[in-house]
Protein backbone atom coordinates (compact mmCIF):
# COMPACT_ATOMS: atom_id res chain seq x y z
CA UNK A 1 0.00 0.00 0.00
CA UNK A 2 1.06 3.22 -0.86
CA UNK A 3 -0.12 5.80 1.51
CA UNK A 4 0.17 9.65 1.27
CA UNK A 5 0.42 12.40 4.56
CA UNK A 6 -0.05 15.48 5.37
CA UNK A 7 -1.12 17.52 8.68
CA UNK A 8 -1.70 21.38 9.92
CA UNK A 9 -3.64 22.42 6.51
CA UNK A 10 -5.08 24.60 8.62
CA UNK A 11 -7.97 25.38 6.13
CA UNK A 12 -8.31 29.03 5.20
CA UNK A 13 -9.81 29.44 1.58
CA UNK A 14 -7.85 32.40 0.33
CA UNK A 15 -4.47 30.20 0.43
CA UNK A 16 -6.14 26.71 0.45
CA UNK A 17 -6.67 27.30 -3.60
CA UNK A 18 -3.16 27.28 -4.79
CA UNK A 19 -2.97 23.95 -3.19
CA UNK A 20 -5.79 21.81 -4.49
CA UNK A 21 -3.87 21.05 -7.78
CA UNK A 22 -0.96 19.36 -5.45
CA UNK A 23 -3.82 17.67 -3.74
CA UNK A 24 -4.84 16.28 -6.76
CA UNK A 25 -2.06 14.54 -7.28
CA UNK A 26 -2.34 11.98 -4.24
CA UNK A 27 -4.83 10.10 -6.91
CA UNK A 28 -2.15 9.05 -9.05
CA UNK A 29 0.44 8.40 -6.14
CA UNK A 30 -0.90 6.86 -3.98
CA UNK A 31 -3.99 4.12 -2.71
CA UNK A 32 -5.01 5.95 1.07
CA UNK A 33 -4.76 9.84 3.13
CA UNK A 34 -3.91 10.23 5.90
CA UNK A 35 -4.27 13.36 7.74
CA UNK A 36 -2.40 13.81 10.53
CA UNK A 37 -4.83 16.98 12.53
CA UNK A 38 -5.11 20.71 12.18
CA UNK A 39 -7.42 20.31 9.26
CA UNK A 40 -9.35 23.51 10.19
CA UNK A 41 -7.76 26.80 11.48
CA UNK A 42 -9.80 27.90 13.95
CA UNK A 43 -12.06 25.03 14.27
CA UNK A 44 -15.15 26.34 12.27
CA UNK A 45 -17.30 24.64 10.44
CA UNK A 46 -17.39 26.91 7.27
CA UNK A 47 -13.00 25.66 7.18
CA UNK A 48 -14.13 22.07 7.69
CA UNK A 49 -16.88 22.60 4.61
CA UNK A 50 -14.08 23.94 2.30
CA UNK A 51 -11.73 21.51 3.32
CA UNK A 52 -14.19 18.66 2.10
CA UNK A 53 -14.93 20.00 -0.96
CA UNK A 54 -11.23 19.86 -1.71
CA UNK A 55 -10.66 16.34 -0.43
CA UNK A 56 -13.98 14.25 -1.68
CA UNK A 57 -12.88 14.52 -5.24
CA UNK A 58 -9.94 12.68 -4.42
CA UNK A 59 -12.63 9.55 -4.35
CA UNK A 60 -9.26 7.63 -2.04
CA UNK A 61 -10.11 5.93 1.61
CA UNK A 62 -8.75 8.91 4.26
CA UNK A 63 -7.86 8.11 7.93
CA UNK A 64 -7.73 11.39 9.60
CA UNK A 65 -7.11 12.41 13.61
CA UNK A 66 -7.93 16.37 14.45
CA UNK A 67 -5.28 18.54 15.90
CA UNK A 68 -5.93 21.54 18.64
CA UNK A 69 -6.36 23.71 16.51
CA UNK A 70 -9.48 22.28 15.59
CA UNK A 71 -10.65 22.40 18.87
CA UNK A 72 -10.67 25.83 19.41
CA UNK A 73 -14.18 26.89 18.78
CA UNK A 74 -15.48 23.95 20.69
CA UNK A 75 -17.26 22.44 17.61
CA UNK A 76 -14.57 19.40 17.85
CA UNK A 77 -18.22 16.95 17.50
CA UNK A 78 -19.52 18.52 14.50
CA UNK A 79 -16.34 18.35 13.32
CA UNK A 80 -16.13 14.77 13.77
CA UNK A 81 -19.86 14.35 12.44
CA UNK A 82 -19.18 16.06 9.15
CA UNK A 83 -15.97 13.74 8.88
CA UNK A 84 -17.79 10.09 9.30
CA UNK A 85 -20.41 11.39 7.61
CA UNK A 86 -18.44 12.01 4.21
CA UNK A 87 -16.99 8.17 5.08
CA UNK A 88 -13.69 9.42 6.58
CA UNK A 89 -12.42 7.48 9.27
CA UNK A 90 -11.68 9.65 11.93
CA UNK A 91 -9.72 8.29 14.86
CA UNK A 92 -10.27 9.00 18.44
CA UNK A 93 -8.95 6.16 20.49
CA UNK A 94 -10.21 4.19 17.47
CA UNK A 95 -8.77 1.84 15.13
CA UNK A 96 -9.58 0.67 11.36
CA UNK A 97 -8.45 -1.63 8.78
CA UNK A 98 -7.93 -1.13 4.99
CA UNK A 99 -6.57 -3.44 2.75
CA UNK A 100 -4.91 -5.32 5.35
CA UNK A 101 -3.31 -2.28 6.90
CA UNK A 102 -4.52 -1.63 10.39
CA UNK A 103 -4.87 2.22 11.69
CA UNK A 104 -5.04 2.97 15.05
CA UNK A 105 -5.05 6.69 16.64
CA UNK A 106 -5.64 9.91 18.42
CA UNK A 107 -5.14 13.21 18.72
CA UNK A 108 -2.66 12.95 21.83
CA UNK A 109 -1.42 15.97 23.85
CA UNK A 110 1.56 17.72 25.31
CA UNK A 111 3.27 17.20 28.59
CA UNK A 112 6.92 16.29 27.71
CA UNK A 113 9.36 13.61 26.64
CA UNK A 114 11.51 11.01 28.78
CA UNK A 115 13.06 12.62 31.84
CA UNK A 116 11.37 16.18 30.90
CA UNK A 117 7.59 14.78 31.42
CA UNK A 118 5.79 16.58 33.55
CA UNK A 119 4.08 14.36 36.33
CA UNK A 120 1.10 14.65 38.55
CA UNK A 121 2.77 16.84 41.63
CA UNK A 122 1.57 19.59 43.45
CA UNK A 123 -1.41 21.24 42.32
CA UNK A 124 -5.08 20.19 40.74
CA UNK A 125 -4.43 22.05 37.96
CA UNK A 126 -0.76 20.31 37.18
CA UNK A 127 -2.42 17.03 37.84
CA UNK A 128 -5.32 17.23 35.63
CA UNK A 129 -2.97 18.58 32.74
CA UNK A 130 -1.02 15.55 33.45
CA UNK A 131 -4.04 13.42 33.66
CA UNK A 132 -5.50 14.66 30.43
CA UNK A 133 -1.50 13.35 28.66
CA UNK A 134 -2.21 9.96 30.28
CA UNK A 135 -6.17 9.72 28.98
CA UNK A 136 -4.81 10.30 25.69
CA UNK A 137 -2.41 7.48 25.68
CA UNK A 138 -4.88 4.91 27.24
CA UNK A 139 -7.05 6.01 24.38
CA UNK A 140 -4.65 5.50 21.75
CA UNK A 141 -3.68 1.83 23.80
CA UNK A 142 -7.38 1.02 23.39
CA UNK A 143 -7.16 1.75 19.66
CA UNK A 144 -3.74 -0.57 18.83
CA UNK A 145 -4.94 -3.45 21.02
CA UNK A 146 -8.64 -3.69 18.63
CA UNK A 147 -6.15 -3.91 15.33
CA UNK A 148 -5.66 -7.85 14.29
CA UNK A 149 -3.50 -6.93 11.19
CA UNK A 150 0.44 -7.70 10.92
CA UNK A 151 0.89 -4.26 9.59
CA UNK A 152 0.34 -1.07 11.78
CA UNK A 153 0.59 2.77 11.48
CA UNK A 154 -0.60 4.85 14.32
CA UNK A 155 -1.88 8.21 13.27
CA UNK A 156 -1.15 11.20 16.39
CA UNK A 157 -1.14 14.88 15.97
CA UNK A 158 0.96 15.81 18.94
CA UNK A 159 4.45 14.22 18.47
CA UNK A 160 5.34 10.77 20.03
CA UNK A 161 9.62 11.07 20.33
CA UNK A 162 12.29 13.92 20.75
CA UNK A 163 13.65 13.27 17.54
CA UNK A 164 10.73 14.73 14.88
CA UNK A 165 10.49 18.47 17.25
CA UNK A 166 14.02 18.87 17.02
CA UNK A 167 14.37 22.22 15.35
CA UNK A 168 11.57 24.03 17.19
CA UNK A 169 12.32 26.59 20.05
CA UNK A 170 13.81 23.89 23.19
CA UNK A 171 11.33 26.29 25.22
CA UNK A 172 8.27 24.39 23.46
CA UNK A 173 9.09 20.90 23.66
CA UNK A 174 7.13 20.18 25.97
CA UNK A 175 3.63 21.40 24.34
CA UNK A 176 4.50 19.32 21.23
CA UNK A 177 4.27 16.06 22.31
CA UNK A 178 4.56 13.66 24.85
CA UNK A 179 6.89 10.27 25.25
CA UNK A 180 3.69 8.28 26.75
CA UNK A 181 2.27 8.12 23.54
CA UNK A 182 5.87 6.94 21.77
CA UNK A 183 5.53 4.14 25.10
CA UNK A 184 2.14 2.78 24.17
CA UNK A 185 3.40 2.39 20.88
CA UNK A 186 6.32 0.22 21.65
CA UNK A 187 4.56 -1.97 23.86
CA UNK A 188 2.18 -3.13 21.12
CA UNK A 189 4.14 -2.55 18.09
CA UNK A 190 3.52 -0.55 14.55
CA UNK A 191 5.61 -0.13 11.19
CA UNK A 192 5.38 3.64 11.53
CA UNK A 193 3.89 6.18 13.43
CA UNK A 194 2.59 9.89 11.50
CA UNK A 195 2.30 13.31 13.57
CA UNK A 196 2.07 16.72 12.81
CA UNK A 197 2.07 19.62 14.95
CA UNK A 198 6.31 20.11 15.29
CA UNK A 199 5.69 23.27 12.19
CA UNK A 200 9.49 23.57 12.70
CA UNK A 201 10.70 20.31 13.74
CA UNK A 202 12.39 17.61 11.85
CA UNK A 203 10.87 15.28 9.34
CA UNK A 204 11.55 11.82 10.74
CA UNK A 205 12.75 9.81 13.52
CA UNK A 206 12.57 6.70 15.77
CA UNK A 207 11.19 5.36 18.87
CA UNK A 208 12.89 3.85 21.53
CA UNK A 209 12.02 -0.03 20.05
CA UNK A 210 13.05 1.67 16.65
CA UNK A 211 9.83 2.51 15.10
CA UNK A 212 9.34 4.94 12.41
CA UNK A 213 8.13 7.91 13.23
CA UNK A 214 7.75 10.33 10.28
CA UNK A 215 6.71 14.10 10.88
CA UNK A 216 3.85 15.16 8.18
CA UNK A 217 3.48 18.90 9.11
CA UNK A 218 2.89 20.84 6.17
CA UNK A 219 5.66 23.38 6.82
CA UNK A 220 7.97 20.90 7.46
CA UNK A 221 7.14 19.12 3.54
CA UNK A 222 7.39 22.12 2.08
CA UNK A 223 10.89 23.00 3.61
CA UNK A 224 12.05 19.72 1.87
CA UNK A 225 9.81 20.48 -1.55
CA UNK A 226 8.19 23.88 -1.81
CA UNK A 227 5.43 22.70 -3.92
CA UNK A 228 5.11 19.45 -1.40
CA UNK A 229 1.44 19.59 0.54
CA UNK A 230 1.58 15.22 1.23
CA UNK A 231 4.50 12.77 1.39
CA UNK A 232 4.00 9.09 0.43
CA UNK A 233 4.99 6.24 2.08
CA UNK A 234 4.93 2.27 1.25
CA UNK A 235 4.36 0.02 3.73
Amino acid sequence: MRIAATADLHYLSPRYSAMQEQLAQIRDQADLLVLAGDLTNYGKLSEMEGLLDSLLPLRLPIVAVLGNHDYECGAEEDLMRMLTQEGIKLLDGTACEHAGVGFAGTKGFPGGFGRGALTAFGEPQVKAFVQAAIDEAMKLERAISQLRTEKRVVVLHYAPVLDTVQGESPEIFPYLGSSRLAEVVDRHGADMILHGHAHHGSADGKTTAGIRVHNVALPILQNRQPAAVFRVFDI
